[in-house]
């Protein structure tokens, strides 16, 4: 049977790093002999433009037809003013929960080449590579009741034992294939919900006993992601502390412009760059495509256990880098500025050269 993967582009710069990323994808597969089936559907802005909701049946029903789905970005200022359910950001929101996506992977890796655009000094950052495992369904986003008036508004955060046992196992299995470390982050010194997590935390580290783990406020842990980044190796929080966490995560790396995501859930999965719609560059070909095409390879890896085309497209990535070559968002006046489909072409130019010099194409799935 061909794997089906639904592309859903999205508003802004989500639409050109997604046609970049479907370019890589399609050159990688066809060096591995493997067809995929691509079906293109409007989500966010461009589908409430055309259709009047951010994400009709059929593109949901689509994508519960799928193998896998890979997003580019939803919003912009366009759509600021609608009314919360009809805003691109709901769109998101719904297909990670009628999808069951609980498990988000958010890794924040620096390339050594790139440590200069970080904010942070490079004795602080060289050598950060974590990941972030974010739960994704629960919590304050989806808890009963909330709402607001003019005098208040008010948000419930709930989470049962099952939701953060799933979440928490995940990320125990993904830390004993790492360096076996693992900070669990909460609230739990004033949050009932956070000393629930933390309990639950613990009874599965139980199965786990070659798997250090260490728990963190979340206040602490934002200091410590920025003071010394390179301690933590896999980190696992709630909703909403996640949401806030992986994006400090991002930026100390350089750019989220390099950023790939996974959304996982037991039959499942969605990828997606980290960075949003930039509509203030949409169209102009300066996105940095990295991390929608660096998606591809999460994708490949996760849901069809194809490591190999997967290593080439991170190896692509790192040899591009090596080079010289820089969209506008990682551009350190020393090197060659290109815009979103000259780095496409490079990234391909550089998978042809390294399939090549390895094994002279002796591949094996």
């Amino acid at each position: 049977m061909i794997p089906k993967v639904v592309l859903l582009p999205g508003d802004g710069i989500g639409v050109e790093v997604t046609e970049a990323a479907k370019r890589v994808l399609k050159y990688v597969t066809e060096k591995f002999n493997v067809e995929f089936e691509l079906v293109e559907k409007l989500v966010g802005g461009a589908s409430y433009d055309k259709f009047g909701t951010p994400l009709t049946d059929e593109t949901l029903q689509a994508c519960f037809d799928s193998d896998a789905v890979l997003l580019g970005a939803v919003g912009g200022y366009k759509w600021e003013n609608l009314q919360h359910n009809l805003k691109p950001e709901a769109a998101l929101l719904k297909l990670r929960k009628a999808l069951g996506l609980f498990a988000n992977l958010r890794p924040a890796k620096v390339y050594p080449q790139l440590i200069d655009s970080s904010s942070l000094k490079k004795e602080v950052v060289e050598g950060t590579d974590f990941v972030v495992f974010r739960e994704l369904t629960g919590g304050i986003y989806f808890g009963e009741p909330r709402g607001y008036n003019k005098e208040k508004g008010w948000n419930t955060m709930v989470y049962t034992r099952f939701e953060i046992e799933r979440i928490a196992r995940l990320a125990f299995e993904s830390a004993a294939k790492r360096k076996r470390e693992i900070v669990s982050v909460d609230k739990a010194n004033v949050l009932e919900c956070s000393q629930l997590w933390r309990e639950v935390v613990n009874d599965v580290s139980k199965d786990f006993p070659n798997v250090n783990l260490k728990h963190m406020y979340v206040d602490n842990a934002a200091m410590q992601i920025v003071r010394d980044p390179k301690q933590f190796d896999v980190i696992l929080t709630s909703n909403l502390f996640g949401d806030i966490l992986s994006d400090i995560s991002g930026i100390i790396t350089g750019s989220i412009g390099m950023l790939p995501s996974a959304s996982l859930g037991s039959k499942y999965a969605l990828y997606e760059p980290v960075h949003g719609s930039a509509p203030d560059i949409a169209g102009k070909d300066r996105a940095n495509p990295i991390a929608a095409i660096s998606s591809v390879a999460m994708m490949l890896e996760h849901s069809f256990e194809m490591n190999k085309p997967a290593e080439l497209i991170y190896s692509a990535i790192k040899k591009v880098i090596a080079d010289g070559y820089r969209t506008q968002d990682i551009n350190n006046g020393d090197c060659k500025l290109v815009g979103t489909r000259v780095m496409t072409d490079k990234i391909i130019e550089n998978i042809e050269k390294i399939y090549n010099e390895q094994a002279l194409g002796v591949f094996t799935l």
